[in-house]
């Protein structure tokens, strides 16, 4: 396929998603195709974290744990579902670089935009997140409308599907 016809695959992919795991089949794809690396048995746990923090992978683990109540705030005031598939797949992305080996925040939040652009192309909203920072999505928002009592944090189930049994 020609970089155009990966693009259309990407977007639509991406755009069309409507779970985590999903979400998850494009981050491990573009990463992938990106930077020719790739890491199975990767696991995802929602957790209320401060808003800061969109998701972080405990170095050493299989584990990303995303902010439940950053990705909540954002479907609360974003109706569009490819935003906020983008926003999911940038904060995936980051931290799959991570757990890739990259520990640098600084040359992890570059590898997402070079991810993103040569996947999507220059003018997807997934690669304009990870231009701007996805939390632009929150500018409008009031804080307080952002705030809740802390649930358990929770394992998402079936968010990689794999082929092996693993202990």
């Amino acid at each position: 396929m020609d970089n155009s016809s990966e693009a259309d695959h990407f977007i639509a992919n991406l755009d069309s998603a409507k779970s985590y795991a999903e979400i998850w089949q494009i981050v491990r794809e573009t990463a992938e195709y990106a930077t020719c690396k790739r890491r199975n048995s990767m696991m995802l746990f929602l957790d209320d974290l401060p808003l800061q923090f969109g998701a972080y992978y405990p170095v050493g683990s299989n584990n990303i744990v995303l902010n439940r109540t950053l990705v909540d705030a954002v479907e609360a005031s974003c109706s569009d579902k490819a935003t906020i598939n983008a926003l999911i797949y940038n904060l995936l992305l980051h931290e799959y670089l991570h757990a890739l080996g990259e520990v640098s925040e600084v040359l992890v939040r570059q590898q997402v935009v070079e991810v993103a652009k040569k996947s999507f192309g220059e003018n997807h909203i997934a690669t304009i997140l990870a231009r701007k920072s996805p939390w632009i999505l929150l500018k409008n928002l009031p804080r307080k409308t952002v705030t809740g009592s802390k649930k358990v944090m929770e394992i998402v189930h079936d968010f990689e599907k794999t082929d092996k049994y693993i202990v």
